[in-house]
């Protein structure tokens, strides 16, 4: 069996462990949305799969044209990570995102251009919080903590806009340009028009989420307080920052979580309003990662239908 297929193996019999261990969580403390509005939470399920696809082309724009991989493959990516952080540690969604592009159907773009891109993209994350992270701020009344958490999260956004605004200056100067990472960066780098497309796509895909938590929260009777959804969109976005953690999916839901107890939420219902919300987004996520396979299926056997 080569290495490939035992990676393979590896991640199915991960997937039915994990899978096994949540099924016997929710067979004693009962699945968080059998209460809720189903109509609401099918409504906030398609609003995740449109902020998944906006944040795709979003990231898209911070290609070269020619390298530029297909929506649907940038969109499987993300959906892997989140599919991934169930289990895995926080940071290594960057590392399935990396895999999953670089297995790229219609074009492969160069090592250095995908690892840039997904930096490049975690910036404009950053960046497309900041004005959600003060709305909620300025909107909420959470504790002097939880005030301070989003705080960070804005000032963090504008300091890495202006990483990315800064960067192809940056390698253009004279003392940076002697070092082989400089031409690297030159060659690779976004322009400007087009980073500011990336910025609005994945401004787009942030906001669609916190419109889809929303709409959760109604649909499990929790009120609707939209500032309350972007505060637990902030804090969960904010969690996927720390370098080690149980698992990713687990942080994030926690942290969500959270915010919803210290805004006046009952602990009970604020942990399952944050195991609802992350399931919705994983299961979105793997709905692009199915499409992909199918995708990739068709392409493979297509030829051999052809052949006979």
């Amino acid at each position: 069996m080569t290495r490939k297929r035992l990676l393979n193996v590896a991640f199915v019999l991960v997937a039915l462990v994990v899978g096994g261990l949540v099924a016997r969580h929710f067979a004693h403390t009962g699945w968080p949305l059998h209460k809720a509005n189903f109509w609401l939470v099918g409504l906030a399920a398609v609003i995740f799969l449109a902020a998944y696809g906006a944040k795709a082309w979003g990231w898209q724009r911070l290609f070269q044209r020619d390298e530029r991989p297909a929506v649907l493959t940038l969109a499987a990516a993300g959906g892997a990570a989140s599919v991934g952080g169930i289990a895995l540690p926080g940071r290594c969604d960057e590392v399935i995102r990396f895999a999953v592009v670089r297995r790229c159907r219609r074009r492969t773009a160069s090592f250095g251009a995908v690892a840039l891109s997904i930096f490049l993209l975690g910036l404009l994350d950053s960046a497309a919080l900041t004005p959600l992270a003060s709305v909620a701020l300025a909107v909420t009344h959470l504790g002097g903590l939880m005030q301070a958490g989003l705080i960070v999260v804005a000032v963090a956004g504008v300091a890495a806009a202006a990483v990315v605004v800064t960067l192809p200056r940056l390698a253009a100067l004279r003392f940076v340009s002697r070092f082989r990472i400089a031409g690297w960066m030159r060659d690779n780098a976004t322009p400007p028009r087009e980073a500011a497309w990336a910025w609005v796509a994945v401004a787009t895909s942030w906001v669609l989420r916190s419109l889809a938590t929303f709409v959760l929260l109604a649909a499990l009777g929790l009120g609707t307080d939209f500032a309350l959804a972007l505060a637990f969109v902030c804090a969960s976005a904010a969690s996927a920052v720390l370098p080690v953690a149980p698992a990713g999916a687990a942080m994030q839901a926690g942290a969500g979580a959270a915010i919803l107890a210290a805004s006046g939420v009952r602990t009970e219902q604020a942990v399952a309003f944050g195991i609802a919300a992350q399931a919705l987004v994983i299961a979105a996520g793997a709905t692009f990662v199915l499409a992909l396979a199918a995708w990739h299926a068709q392409g493979r056997f297509a030829p051999q239908a052809f052949r006979r």
